[in-house]
């Protein structure tokens, strides 16, 4: 178990935010109540089937009580430790955050390689079979979460409301979000789509690489927050910021928005720059990457009506700054 930690973060993102939204009003940049630190755990999913172990790691609340789960998803080369921001400041405000690291397509990939073969490695393990060890990983967890969720002894027990499930990740692991969350894959249709799943926010979507947006995404009927930038390219994929804008229009009417970050680059939904990445961070991305995430999630997994009026009002505007472009319907 890890130690109790601060939100120094969140503790930032909060007095940022002060000067814009008032006190009295819904702000989603606030931790909930009392919520000054949360716990976070390290756990192994031992999925015997598929001789699969999958690392995760729990972002709790300090209060003892049932709340709403989010998973994340890391991107290629990634790990549960990565993107901390988003699982510290969700625990904080009431949810349990799961992140779930997918072995084959995680920073094993390249960590014990000579410098100029890693990004070979890494497009080696951007395959179709990584995808679909990927998107079957996430039932699998759930189901671990939700025995554990019932085991009197575990330190789980008792801490997440499953009715109310959100999925999100980042480039491949917005593609795995995608997946279980409503996408239609050629021959399959929503076969991977998990009905557990409640709502989805994909940072840095994609456009499938067969067949055309509007059948890919057409029949999409959960909650979709998309979030991408004007610079969110990524030499492994092919996806440009153009083709991640693409998703969007392709959506059915309903609980389905899109945020466009001026100047972000593909790692702003991340902790540090990636390789090939040249200009300077924004730190306003992260706040407007909190504040959206959080307003979605206490919308459509809380059912709060602050939080809606919020997300569908003038909330947005608060944390934009000129140029991102937002988008609802």
């Amino acid at each position: 178990m890890l130690p109790i930690k601060s939100l120094s973060t969140l503790m930032l993102i909060a007095i940022l935010s002060s000067s814009s939204l008032p006190a009295a009003e819904y702000d989603p940049l606030s931790p909930v109540g009392s919520q000054a630190k949360i716990q976070a755990i390290d756990l192994d999913v031992d999925d015997a089937a598929r001789k699969r172990q999958l690392p995760i790691r729990v972002y709790l609340p300090t209060e003892r009580t049932k709340v709403p789960l989010v998973i994340f998803s890391h991107g290629l080369g990634g790990s549960r430790e990565g993107s901390a921001f988003l699982g510290e400041h969700w625990a904080a405000r009431g949810y349990v955050a799961v992140f779930l690291q997918h072995p084959g397509s995680d920073d094993s990939v390249w960590r014990d390689q000579p410098l100029r073969q890693r990004m070979g490695a890494l497009q080696q393990a951007a395959s179709l079979e990584n995808y679909k060890l990927r998107v079957q990983d996430v039932p699998v967890l759930l189901d671990q979460l939700t025995k554990w969720n019932e085991q009197s002894a575990h330190e789980l027990f008792g801490r997440m409301d499953l009715a109310y499930v959100g999925m999100s990740g980042h480039s491949f692991g917005a593609q795995t979000t995608q997946a279980v969350a409503g996408q239609s894959a050629p021959l399959i249709g929503t076969r991977l789509t998990d009905a557990r799943i409640k709502a989805a926010v994909i940072m840095s979507p994609s456009v499938p690489k067969n067949g055309s947006p509007e059948k890919s995404f057409g029949k999409v009927h959960l909650p979709w927050v998309l979030m991408t930038g004007t610079l969110d390219s990524s030499p492994i994929g092919n996806q440009t910021p153009e083709s991640r804008t693409e998703v969007y229009p392709a959506l059915p009417a309903g609980d389905k928005y899109q945020i466009v970050l001026n100047g972000a680059e593909h790692s702003a939904f991340t902790e540090r720059a990636l390789p090939g990445e040249t200009g300077s961070r924004n730190p306003n991305h992260h706040r407007v990457i909190l504040a959206l995430s959080t307003a979605f999630w206490d919308t459509y997994l809380k059912n709060d009506p602050a939080a809606k009026q919020w997300l569908q009002g003038d909330g947005p505007k608060q944390v934009l700054q000129p140029h991102d472009q937002w988008q609802a319907k």
